[in-house]
């Protein structure tokens, strides 16, 4: 049986068990590896197993879920929040694609998703695609969403960047999901095309959110192969972790 951890490794590839950064903590262990249908796109079969999977585990918590070809699974577990709350996404690409085969969830699509399957959702802001790829979602999508590109970081001041993140609503709980393909190559190493953002620049705008933001939950994508040398993967999933428990424990009563 499956701790009810709030630390959650779902084991989607094998690519944790070459990893050092949880090894200390309690965690909950969610076993997937080899489980068909679930790929990129998530079809009906497996979806359902992913939610059995996670029932009984606390949305209030920061769910590590493998490679970006999962981030789906975000979804899964915002469906677990029934409460208002914002979600806060840091992504190299939007997430926001129509789906190509019949609806079916997927890891390119989930965020334009949750917009329109999660009733609480209240805000949605998007941090690191670049312009061009924003610009290609639906206007109905984009008109629901606070968005901030990859050249935006790139131009703005540092009090710009403050202001923006500042202006997130701090009276709802929230939920932050981090794909590591935001960030720039050597800080993590991914499946898919990388911004340019550093792990320092990343911890500096989760830190400051969580001074004043009331936990959700959070998840972390963005694996590689688990025959490659993970280890700046590993440092950021350990700096991702340590944010979380500071978060946790700065809100507990």
């Amino acid at each position: 049986m499956t701790e009810k951890n709030e630390i959650v490794l779902m084991n989607f590839t094998g690519v944790y068990k070459e990893q050092e950064f949880y090894r200390e903590e309690k965690i909950s262990w969610v076993d997937v590896q080899g489980l068909s249908g679930c790929n990129c796109y998530c079809d009906g079969e497996a979806q359902e197993i992913l939610e059995k999977k996670i029932a009984d585990l606390p949305v209030k918590g920061i769910h590590f879920v493998d490679s970006g070809n999962y981030h789906y699974m975000s979804l899964l577990w915002l469906k677990k929040v029934h409460t208002p709350f914002c979600l806060l996404v840091f992504d190299n690409h939007t997430d926001m694609q129509p789906p190509a085969f019949g609806g079916l969830l997927s890891c390119g699509g989930w965020a334009a998703e949750a917009l329109k399957a999660l009733p609480f959702l209240q805000e949605l802001v998007l941090v690191g695609p670049d312009r061009e790829a924003y610009e290609q979602t639906e206007g109905e999508i984009r008109n629901k969403v606070r968005f901030l590109s990859r050249e935006d970081l790139q131009e703005m001041t540092e009090q710009e960047k403050k202001t923006f993140f500042e202006e997130i609503s701090d009276n709802l709980p929230l939920y932050i999901s981090v794909d590591k393909d935001v960030l720039r190559p050597g800080d993590a190493m991914t499946a898919w095309s990388q911004g340019d953002m550093t792990a320092e620049e990343l911890e500096s705008y989760i830190r400051a959110l969580c001074r004043r933001q009331e936990p959700a939950g959070m998840d972390v994508c963005g694996e590689y192969d688990a025959e490659e040398d993970g280890t700046c993967n590993d440092r950021v999933n350990g700096m991702l972790l340590n944010v979380w428990k500071d978060w946790r424990d700065s809100h507990e009563k």
